[in-house]
């Protein structure tokens, strides 16, 4: 077991006090006691304990004695021979000739109690205090270090070693053209990865030194006495990522490419997602592949999309009759490319969420991540993650809650969405309006919003209350025969359609004169009034015993830029001549014209007229 002691990493990566750092180490080490023991109970298994003070180099050398003599009393069993206790000395950082490594050993080895219980055990980089009195040596084959090598280090020391390698790049290329073999990447200030760490812990420090650089513009660095980059030779990256590498690596490249300070616990979640493509293909993991599985994975940016995506427009709202600490979210979520409202039979609640802001000024937004879990089992070990980014912190939140929910449902076949509109029903006629208008991008007036609400509630009667959005959708067309797009589909043709018109103008009025399909056949009618639609309503008055008038008109556009129309809702009244009862009904049309529109809704609203009496 090993934690790092040093003032560096107490103060930048922990912030442990000294007290806390000794705290950690024994409980860890009870809890390895505790576990061994029952281990060999059960099975008989002998155990040894080794316990390292990494960084033991960086640390105050009474800091480290005592943390150490803490450790052997909390271990508590310190023996002879294979009883013995092993402490591990690391040279984790070069910062110091030979002789202080192997002084500070045979410091540790005249201070340390009870030396006879004690193997005290060397992990030195290249030449580093090998004769300092250790007993074992734990290392790397073949000299190559795990970082930076011996004699610029002097540099450090503030001690020229008499070399000039100012120009380190021209050096390599002379000797490996002379040579015809390549520098080892990791051979010492010339390779191309001697700055680069792949070891989980390492790329965590060096995440956590980064950020202290940049808060205090200077300042030591947990991994390496240098200012980095300490020569003219260039490094690739500081953090590569392999299948050994932990979520402190992978955290920093995506905080530095996507601006994502991810939470700890996503940062163990999206680690795992990591390792095991890195497993599975066996090969360093690129920048680019992190990112792209990063926003694969979260549904993060419009190439990757989830199933589930909020409606342009929609935003969490506030909701005057719920309870103070709680929300309501009305809205239309876009699923598998259609525009639906609720009732997705996804039953989830939230246990992490925290959000930060992305960039300053009018360029910044926020970032929002959230934890969602089954919400019958909040101690659920199975969890989702989502991570949404927008100009506000609304936003950013709603669309971090469906990131995640897009990885609850994968590739699941979700209910059909069917309203409620039966006795009891959950669904009313603002639910409706709300499919209409995200189908057919129809505002309804108020009261047309009640006629076909009526109409729904008679069909739905036939399927137990319930109404699925296509079927909604068909009767709405078929009710109003409005098929913008797609006249064919109509199951029979209309008993009155408007063919042709011309409109004029004179001081007594409007005048309209065009040709109308009255039950197949095709009649020229003229009439005049205040306006277009009454100058036709005048001339249909013509065709027809009874008389006809407007109640309502109401209009929007539909579309925008080039594409835009206009969509006209017309509600006629007619009355017959026998029993002078009024009936009304009503029609809908889009034109890219407003006047087109108001005219062809007129002679729509004919169409929903059952016992239209025509003139002999």
């Amino acid at each position: 077991m090993y934690n790092a002691t040093s003032p560096t990493f107490r103060d930048v990566v922990f912030r442990n006090s000294k007290e806390e750092t000794i705290e950690l180490a024994v409980r860890h080490t009870h809890i390895v006691r505790k576990l061994t023991e029952e281990c060999t109970a059960k099975y008989g298994t002998i155990f040894r304990y080794e316990y390292s003070p990494e960084t033991f180099t960086q640390t105050e050398p009474e800091f480290a004695l005592e943390i150490c003599e803490a450790v052997k009393k909390a271990w508590g069993k310190a023996g002879f021979g294979d009883e013995r206790i092993i402490f591990n000395l690391p040279s984790t950082v070069e910062i110091a000739p030979p002789n202080h490594y192997a002084d500070q050993i045979e410091n540790f080895c005249r201070k340390i109690s009870e030396r006879e219980k004690v193997v005290v055990s060397l992990h030195p980089h290249n030449d580093r205090g090998v004769l300092g009195g250790g007993q074992r040596i734990e290392g790397c084959l073949f000299g190559n270090g795990e970082r930076t090598g011996n004699p610029l280090n002097l540099y450090t020391q503030g001690i020229s070693p008499g070399l000039d390698f100012s120009d380190l790049q021209s050096a390599i290329d002379v000797v490996t053209k002379c040579n015809d073999l390549p520098i080892h990447q990791r051979y010492p200030y010339a390779g191309e990865l001697v700055f680069t760490a792949f070891s989980g812990s390492h790329q965590d420090a060096i995440k956590k030194g980064f950020e202290a650089q940049k808060l205090r513009n200077s300042g030591t660095f947990p991994t390496c006495p240098l200012t980095l980059p300490t020569s003219d030779k260039p490094y690739e990256a500081v953090i590569r990522v392999n299948s050994q590498s932990g979520k402190g690596g992978i955290a920093y490249l995506i905080k530095q490419h996507l601006h994502l300070d991810l939470p700890r616990k996503l940062q163990i979640s999206f680690y795992q997602v990591i390792q095991a493509m890195s497993d599975r293909e066996a090969r360093e993991m690129t920048v680019e592949d992190i990112t792209t599985t990063f926003r694969s994975t979260y549904h993060y940016g419009s190439q990757y999309r989830g199933r589930l995506e909020p409606h342009d427009g929609d935003d969490p709202e506030n909701s005057s009759d719920e309870l103070d600490d709680r929300r309501r979210f009305d809205g239309t979520l876009n699923v598998d490319g259609v525009l639906r409202v609720t009732h997705l039979d996804i039953d989830l609640a939230i246990r992490f969420y925290t959000e930060h802001s992305i960039d300053e000024g009018s360029n910044v937004s926020a970032a929002s991540y959230v934890e969602l879990i089954p919400s019958e089992d909040r101690k659920s070990i199975k969890s989702w993650w989502g991570v949404g980014v927008a100009s506000d912190i609304a936003g950013s939140g709603l669309r971090a809650v469906l990131s995640a929910v897009n990885s609850y449902i994968g590739d699941r076949v979700l209910p059909e969405l069917k309203l409620s509109v039966g006795f009891n029903s959950r669904s009313g006629q603002d639910d409706i309006s709300s499919v209409i208008v995200n189908a057919l991008g129809l505002e309804l007036p108020r009261r047309l919003q009640s006629s076909f609400f009526e109409i729904v509630q008679r069909k739905a009667r036939e399927t137990n209350g319930e109404i699925s959005l296509d079927v909604l959708t068909t009767l709405f067309s078929q009710t109003y025969g409005y098929y913008p797009k797609n006249a064919d589909a109509m199951a029979s043709p209309p008993k009155f359609e408007l063919t042709t018109f011309e409109l004029s103008e004179s001081a007594t009025g409007r005048h309209f004169k065009g040709s109308v399909v009255f039950n197949g056949a095709s009649k020229s009618i003229s009439g005049s009034g205040n306006g277009p639609l009454s100058s036709l309503v005048s001339a249909i008055q013509t065709q027809i015993a009874g008389s006809l008038t407007i109640r309502e008109y109401s209009e929007h556009s539909l579309g925008e830029g080039q594409e835009v129309l206009a969509a006209s809702f017309v509600e006629l009244v007619y009355e017959k001549e026998q029993d002078k009862k009024k009936i009304g009904a009503w029609g809908v049309a889009s034109d890219n014209d407003i006047t087109a529109s108001g005219l062809k809704a007129v002679v729509a609203a004919l169409n929903g007229f059952e016992g239209l009496v025509l003139s002999a």
